[in-house]
């Protein structure tokens, strides 16, 4: 008996087929995949946080490591093979990723650069006229005002501080021009600290209007420098369009034209971004000496000190940041004036 109920147990051919199908079924569903690890971001607990953030750096930070070690060895095969070399990656930036900008201007560009000699700037520029501006300030002036025109004038040449009182800026501008100024700036402050500088080129204009921030004071600079009362070296970087062209004339004429090297003071101007970075440097040559260890076996390893002259910069101060607003057609005038340019939020 036992027997024949093991036989009627045994399956057909027909169910045996059915149940390997089920079987097959049952290994072709899909596996479940593991869930991805969470994110820094999503984890409450600060300690566990850190913690998987710095393992996800360093494994970022080796894996960087090893694809640069591949590339250097496949780079080192190539030549031994002679075979060419492969390019090296360069790092996508926002620089190199810009779209080209029609305004920018050309060496070739005859019909700009013979619209110099005729615009308001060819006289200082050409020093027929020496520079002389005329600094004032708002009506309420305070807090950082001060400290701040007092560190222009030392960074301008030829720079005189005049009080603003109630006068209009108008009257102010009569002033100047009575009295053979070049340029009149205007520092204004707004919550003790300021937030603008206006520059007005006389006797014809242009007006410049711009935003002043990111303001560090000689003091709270760091070993910083005391600078001398030479003329300082001009430099202008990255004003290639024809606004940067224009505005960069603008700040040219605020400055002679004849630096006295021996100073070694240099005032940049760099723009990057439409923002004007303003720095004031002083070289600094100092003389080391440097101990050299011979190789020759007969010197038996003696040292000698040779003499080396290193530069150096050192900041003076100020510092800050410009971002042009308005570029005025004439002196300030805010009801009848005419607008060359004007930044649109």
């Amino acid at each position: 008996m036992a027997r024949e109920d093991r036989k009627r147990r045994q399956p057909d051919g027909d169910e045996a087929a059915d149940e390997g199908e089920r079987r097959g079924r049952r290994d072709k569903r899909p596996k479940e995949e593991k869930p991805a690890p969470p994110l820094p971001s999503e984890i409450r607990n600060k300690e566990k946080r850190s913690e998987v953030y710095a393992k996800l750096k360093r494994e970022k930070k080796a894996q960087k490591r090893r694809l640069g070690r591949e590339r250097g060895q496949a780079a080192q095969r190539a030549a031994e093979l002679g075979e060419e070399v492969p390019e090296k990656q360069v790092p996508r930036t926002i620089e190199n990723t810009r779209e080209p900008d029609e305004t920018v201007c050309r060496p070739d560009d005859q019909e700009l650069f013979a619209g110099n000699d005729a615009d308001e700037f060819n006289a200082v520029l050409k020093q027929v006229v020496t520079p002389k501006v005329l600094i004032t300030t708002c009506r309420f002036n305070s807090g950082m005002g001060p400290a701040f025109i007092k560190e222009l004038m030392q960074v301008i040449p030829n720079a005189q501080y005049v009080n603003r009182g109630t006068y209009d800026l108008k009257k102010i501008v009569e002033y100047a021009n009575n009295r053979e100024f070049t340029s009149v700036m205007v520092v204004h402050t707004n919550r003790r600290e300021p937030d603008a500088l206006l520059i007005i080129n006389l006797p014809e204009g242009p007006t410049a209007h711009f935003k002043l921030s990111k303001l560090v004071l000689r003091k709270d600079i760091k070993n910083h420098g005391n600078p001398t009362s030479h003329k300082p070296e001009l430099v202008l970087n990255n004003f290639t369009t024809c606004l940067g062209h224009r505005v960069g004339r603008m700040i040219q004429s605020l400055f002679p034209q004849d630096p006295n090297f021996r100073g070694r003071r240099v005032v940049t101007f760099h723009n990057q971004r439409d923002y004007i970075f303003f720095r004031h440097h002083r070289y600094i040559f100092e003389e080391k000496e440097k101990k050299i260890v011979s190789k020759d076996k007969k010197s038996k390893g003696e040292t000698k000190t040779e003499k080396q002259i290193n530069c150096r910069l050192q900041e003076c101060g100020p510092r800050f940041t410009l971002k042009l607003l308005t570029l005025q057609h004439g002196t300030f005038d805010t009801k009848s004036g005419e607008y060359e340019w004007v930044h649109k939020a």
